[in-house]
């Protein structure tokens, strides 16, 4: 029973469960908000790409 005891008291690996969670939750809202982005940079450059494929471009030059 006093084995079960010191292991229940025993705190020396908390902090590093501290950590993995904590990373953990960081990632998480990395790939939340890089899919809800990526939907709208995609739309922005099919808007971007299609704005300047419809502009002309002018090649006189004037001295």
């Amino acid at each position: 029973m006093k084995l079960f005891n010191t292991f229940l008291n025993d705190e020396s690996g908390a902090v590093t469960v501290d950590w993995v969670v904590l990373t953990a939750a960081i990632v998480g809202l990395g790939i939340a908000v890089l899919t809800s982005v990526g939907g709208g940079t995609t739309t922005l450059a099919d808007n971007v790409s299609s704005s300047l494929a419809g502009t002309a471009v002018s090649t006189e030059t004037s001295f």
